[in-house]
């Protein structure tokens, strides 16, 4: 099939123009987020909190986060120790933890308890 016979192309769908207001709204929402998950990855690497409360019941901010970053901002989990346990649990690195069904939520809290 040459190239001639192929339909044209669609025109990509641009997504809405924002203005400056909802731009910087968006950009400060972000800004908030990134600022407590760096507050809670340290939480967590210094042992304040608790990686199964957060996978039980995790707060708005941390929905989107990857599964694979908190697990390893958690003590004595490095990238292959953290593989390893998604592996097991049946969960891809690319999770998020809003994505998380509940099956992977518990049997993930609990490989972390052993």
């Amino acid at each position: 099939m040459s190239s001639a016979t192929k339909s044209p192309a669609k025109p990509a769908v641009a997504a809405p123009e924002r203005s400056l207001v909802q731009r910087m709204d968006a950009l400060q929402r972000a800004n908030e987020i990134r600022t407590r998950r760096a507050t809670l990855k340290r939480d967590l690497k210094a042992g304040r909190t608790n990686i199964h409360d957060l996978l039980l019941e995790p707060p708005e901010y941390v929905e989107t986060a990857k599964v694979f970053d908190m697990l390893l901002a958690v003590p004595k989990y490095g990238r292959v120790k953290v593989n390893k346990v998604l592996v097991s649990c049946r969960i891809s690195p690319s999770k998020t933890i809003g994505g998380l069904s509940q099956r992977q939520r518990t049997e993930l809290v609990s490989m972390l308890r052993r």
